[in-house]
């Protein structure tokens, strides 16, 4: 089982640890393409019109400081500098150490600076949507996409994939659909379905969770996933087709 997850707008920075290392990080054939990114973002973090590139306000200018020296910048596990209502929701500290070690084995994180991450490699805070046009790249997810084809594609190959991530970061990379189960989370209000963001990051955490503590096998196919689902919530697959995913719908009542 592989679980995509999105990156945390918010970010907590380690303070102390050596910085990242490119050929620790996993997905290393990234490594030419990761030092472009952070190339282009330290010199976009460091003109006059940073951030409007990055499409940030002026609170934020410490993190856009910090996007300049990456290089030099503590790191710790991706799993503690992601934060936010999602990786709450999954709380890997709360996890026994098996399940840490299963959590560190399944998910990964689509990211806009790194492309892929694993849970437990080592980097540092930064500011950088998937969104950004960086200068002499573009809009990164549309960078991105070719060349995380191979590198993902391989490590999900054969591998039921359950997308947690926005259309922002799913943009980037598109798993092979016969395999593959975006989660949407609806919230019933006066008996209409509605997507309330706040209750969707918090709910895709919690089916992360979920799959990691339960017991049993993992499950391998979409409507296995389905199975695990309902052990929680009220849940229902959409089958997909030749060019889209599958979609399990968990159904939150208002």
């Amino acid at each position: 089982m592989l679980i995509l997850l999105p990156p945390s707008e918010g970010k907590r920075s380690a303070t102390a640890g050596d910085p990242f290392e490119y050929h620790e990080l996993s997905f290393p054939d990234l490594a030419a393409d990761r030092s472009l990114v952070l190339r282009a973002l330290a010199e976009a973090s460091a003109g006059p019109d940073a951030h409007a590139v990055l499409g940030v306000g002026e609170t934020l200018a410490a993190e856009v400081v910090r996007n300049r020296t990456l290089h030099a910048e503590p790191s710790s596990p991706a799993h503690d500098v992601y934060t936010g209502v999602l990786y709450e929701a999954l709380g890997y500290h709360g996890l026994s150490p098996a399940q840490q070690r299963a959590a560190d084995a399944a998910v990964v994180v689509v990211s806009a600076l790194w492309g892929a991450v694993g849970f437990a490699d080592r980097i540092p805070a930064y500011r950088l949507s998937m969104s950004v046009a960086l200068p002499g790249l573009g809009k990164l997810a549309s960078w991105w996409k070719p060349r995380l084809a191979g590198p993902l594609g391989e490590r999900a190959a054969g591998q039921l994939v359950v997308d947690c991530r926005s259309s922002t970061y799913a943009a980037a990379f598109a798993p092979d659909p016969a395999r593959t189960v975006s989660v949407n989370v609806f919230q019933v209000r006066d008996g209409v379905r509605k997507v309330v963001s706040h209750f969707a990051k918090h709910t895709r955490g919690e089916l992360a969770r979920h799959l990691l503590v339960r017991q049993g096998a993992q499950p391998e196919t979409p409507e296995e996933l389905l199975a695990a689902a309902q052990e929680k919530w009220t849940a229902e697959l959409e089958p997909g087709t030749a060019r889209k995913a599958h979609r399990l719908n968990i159904v939150l009542d208002g």
